[in-house]
């Protein structure tokens, strides 16, 4: 692991330029457009209580498809070589099924969800294996910078493709279009091709290690299976990373719900559509030079650190979100977020980097990203059924801070240089 070569331009550019790639659709399509029009166009007639339900109800749906697919796929890709092969994969399915949405007529919030559950699997799933190929661009004295330039490429990509869109839907005749509704139903497609084009590189001049030799077809699924069993008794001898991926758990679920369902409850609490749409742009450019900035602190201070900080950020946000009544404090809102969601996420993925197992890193990050999802599969669902239950969108989310507290403190106790020993000894004894 310390022999890694610590930077190859080419290879971090290549590498980081898929997060300019699919954030596109993290940014105008599930955090952006969807959940308007989802309430708005596919759910037109229904309560907004009712809609917001349906919309936590399709991201826990995909969630947990993730959840359960996702250890298993990355012991398959890890024994295989195959981290390339499964990101395609996943990137055409959600690229297919997200320009889909075009086709969607108003009313139809059925066909409108499952291709949305679709198109976020193939989201999830490919960063999997997006996130696994860090370790094949960047050595452990420049990852915490590497895994910050790829969330700092996302921010400043997705917001650059989002304030297009927003453009398109406020001036549809300029490009041919009737309203604004079908300017949202073009936003889609338009999102589809940047996220195709942009994908390219990796797939490209992305080189990752290799493996053991695969077998063909079923055989190459059982020994798969195989991996994942012996993982599972291998991980319980590393107490960081188990103790890592609890804090992990909590802390990230908080943050990915707030993520999701930002803009569905700032629609509930009476806040204006387009005024939300400026906060996300707002949040995405802060993002961008802030994310660049937590990886530098992660060099000075050490990622956990900075996650600890950008943790105790976040509760003084949701703490802010609860009392919010005016769109300008949707506004500094998003401020907040913009300044510490791309470090917590980017840091927690180059902590994680450290203390795995190199020879093992697909696998590692299946089980990574099925906590994360698993995570995501409680979040929405409990802030909307709070809701349902109290009547107020507001409640629901005081339950996220809870979740923050825990998932710090059970991150203070991971010892890193003891998880990097333990990890190193594992991968030189097979």
């Amino acid at each position: 692991m310390d022999n890694k070569p610590d930077y190859d331009r080419k290879k971090v550019i290549s590498w980081a330029l898929y997060d300019w790639a699919n954030s596109a659709f993290a940014t105008t399509v599930m955090a952006g457009f969807f959940p308007v029009f989802f309430k708005q166009y596919w759910s037109a007639g229904s309560s907004a209580v009712e809609s917001t339900f349906r919309l936590g109800a399709a991201n826990s749906i995909s969630s947990l498809l993730i959840v359960v697919a996702a250890p298993v796929l990355g012991a398959i890709a890890d024994r295989g070589s195959a981290k390339k092969r499964f990101l395609f994969f996943f990137s055409f399915l959600g690229i297919v099924m997200t320009a889909a949405l075009y086709l969607v007529s108003k009313g139809d919030w059925q066909l409108a969800a499952c291709l949305y559950v679709l198109a976020t699997i193939g989201f999830s799933g490919g960063n999997i294996f997006y996130d696994a190929l860090l370790v094949d661009v960047a050595g452990p004295r420049k990852v915490d910078l590497v895994s910050a330039l790829g969330f700092a490429f996302g921010y400043l990509g997705g917001g650059i493709l989002f304030a297009f869109n927003i453009f398109m839907t406020q001036q549809p005749q300029l490009f041919g279009l009737t309203d604004a509704a079908e300017a949202v139903r073009w936003s889609y497609v338009v999102v589809a091709l940047w996220w195709a084009v942009f994908s390219l590189p990796v797939l490209l001049f992305v080189d990752e290690a290799q493996g053991q030799q695969e077998r063909p077809g079923l055989g190459m699924v059982t020994d798969g299976f195989r991996q994942l069993a012996r993982s599972f008794a291998e991980i319980r001898k590393l107490k960081e990373v188990l103790l890592f991926l609890a804090g992990y758990w909590l802390y990230i679920d908080a943050l990915d719900t707030i993520v999701r369902m930002a803009v569905d409850y700032g629609m509930a609490i009476g806040l204006k559509p387009t005024g939300l749409m400026t906060a996300l742009l707002i949040t995405q450019f802060v993002g961008f030079p802030a994310a660049i900035a937590f990886g530098k602190l992660g060099e000075r201070l050490g990622a956990k650190t900075g996650i600890l900080i950008g943790i105790g950020v976040y509760i003084l946000i949701t703490f802010w979100a609860y009392f919010m009544r005016q769109q300008s404090e949707f506004y500094i809102l998003a401020v907040g977020i913009g300044l510490v969601q791309g470090g917590v996420q980017s840091l927690s993925r180059s902590l994680y980097t450290r203390i795995i197992p190199q020879n093992k890193a697909a696998e590692f990050f299946g089980f990574y990203n099925m906590l994360g999802k698993f995570a995501a599969v409680i979040g929405p669902l409990l802030m909307g059924w709070v809701g349902v239950i109290s009547g107020d969108p507001r409640t629901g989310i005081l339950s996220l801070i809870a979740l923050f507290i825990i998932g710090a403190g059970l991150l203070f106790y991971v010892d890193v240089a003891q998880g990097m020993r333990m990890a190193q000894e594992l991968e030189q004894n097979h």
